[in-house]
């Protein structure tokens, strides 16, 4: 998808933008967003989010830039982009969702596992 070089008016920008982040807020499950993300954006522009994610993530666990480059299949200066703001409140607010996940999924692990120990 070509951006146009044609500013869109701010009042315009503001309602719309109020809009889309109203309608994602309201989509409860993973699968909702999928369909949504699906139909809204092309499948270049959700395989760049995707990667700026897995940038971040690699990023985030200490990962070397030349690490994230060959798994994440991206360049220096797209590592070096989130990199930039990956102190920045979303950044951060995703990175630690993600961490969440991450030691919930570990100690469900763990205790299921020490369950079936115990209970055979």
């Amino acid at each position: 998808m070509q951006l146009s070089n044609n500013p869109l008016n701010k009042g315009i920008e503001k309602q719309l933008s109020e809009m889309m982040y109203g309608i994602l807020a309201e989509l409860r499950t993973p699968e909702e967003v999928k369909m949504v993300m699906n139909d809204v954006l092309t499948e270049g522009e959700r395989m760049a989010i995707l990667k700026r994610l897995g940038i971040a993530v690699y990023l985030d666990k200490g990962r070397s830039y030349e690490d994230v480059k060959n798994n994440i299949k991206v360049s220096s200066a797209t590592i070096a982009s989130v990199a930039e703001n990956l102190g920045n409140p979303g950044w951060q607010e995703m990175i630690k969702r993600i961490k969440a996940e991450e030691w919930a999924s570990e100690w469900t692990n763990k205790i299921s596992g020490g369950i079936k120990k115990i209970f055979g």
